[in-house]
């Protein structure tokens, strides 16, 4: 995969995921783009915690990878992400376009009219961790599972920037251990 084809697939995630939200919300509650952005709601400290979550989480994450039942698993994800030969800088601009593109799908879209059990299982079946045919896929569902329902229920307290700093962070020190390790 080409550089700029994931760059293009990056500013899709950005740009065209709140699309359904922006519309929704603005149809048929009479919501604005800029309040659903909630950007008076943006503050230093709930974006902090959002992205500690996602730190801590990242790195539990792989060291329950480290798990014998996973190193026997081959890992489709892994060798897409290395296959294409990311830098720190291309993992950061996918972390931010899918942190806040599928936020706003989700967050501020999906769960407002299924609830943060539904959307959180949609997000994680959607990403294919939740898969009935390969149990072992599955298990990997089991341990993203509770932090996606941490980051669905944090929106409710701390908003939707919370939300999008722990799923920027998550994805971001994933992709950038996966990007880096030698094997």
């Amino acid at each position: 995969m080409s550089k700029r084809s994931i760059y293009l697939l990056g500013l899709i995630t950005l740009i065209l995921f709140p699309i359904p939200t922006f519309l929704g919300l603005y149809w048929f509650e009479d919501i604005f783009p800029l309040e659903i952005l909630q950007l008076k709601n943006l503050s230093v400290f709930k974006l902090g915690i959002g992205i500690q979550l996602g730190i801590v989480y990242a790195f539990l994450a792989l060291l329950l990878m480290q798990a014998t039942v996973f190193k026997k698993m081959p890992s489709g994800v892994e060798s897409l992400v290395k296959s294409m030969n990311l830098n720190l800088l291309d993992c950061f601009f996918l972390s931010i376009c899918a942190g806040i593109g599928e936020e706003l799908l989700f967050r501020s879209g999906i769960q407002l009219c299924v609830g943060p059990i539904i959307a959180t299982l949609i997000f994680v079946a959607i990403h294919g961790y939740l898969n009935p045919f390969n149990w072992k896929v599955s298990l990997y569902g089991l341990i993203v599972l509770p932090f996606i329902f941490l980051i669905s229920y944090g929106y409710y307290e701390f908003g939707l920037w919370f939300s999008i700093g722990a799923h920027f962070s998550y994805d971001f020190v994933l992709l950038a251990v996966i990007t880096k390790s030698d094997d």
